[in-house]
């Protein structure tokens, strides 16, 4: 079975969300705390293209959670603002990464989007 941070990373390398701003650039950090070691990634976004890496470097935001909370909000299951509002995750650095972590994790399973809900199209 696959690691569940590896591949969500994996995702974000071979494809960026659509609703990433294509205007945005800036790093994040993700410091992972596990059982026995810390698991820390690296994410370069330039313009709305991601790159990641599995390594330290310096970033404009870090972000610290424990692995297993990461593992779901990787999965959908937790919404990252909400996360870092009960202090599940904290950041240091510039908060529009923060905000930003909405766009890059996926939502929680069985959403859709509210014109499916009633039926309409756009325009």
């Amino acid at each position: 079975m696959s690691d569940p941070i590896d591949v969500f990373f994996a995702q974000l390398a071979r494809q960026a969300p659509e609703r990433l701003l294509h205007r945005t650039t800036g790093t994040i950090r993700f410091e992972l705390e596990g059982t026995d070691a810390l698991d820390v990634w690296h994410l370069t976004i330039h313009d709305g293209r991601l790159a990641v890496e599995h390594r330290a470097r310096y970033a404009d935001t870090v972000i610290r959670t424990r692995r297993d909370f990461f593992v779901r909000m990787a999965r959908g299951e937790v919404r990252p603002l909400a996360a870092w509002l009960r202090n599940d995750i904290t950041a240091d650095g510039h908060f529009r990464f923060v905000v930003l972590l909405e766009r890059l994790f996926p939502a929680p399973p069985g959403a859709r989007h509210p014109r499916e809900r009633v039926g309409r199209r756009p325009g």
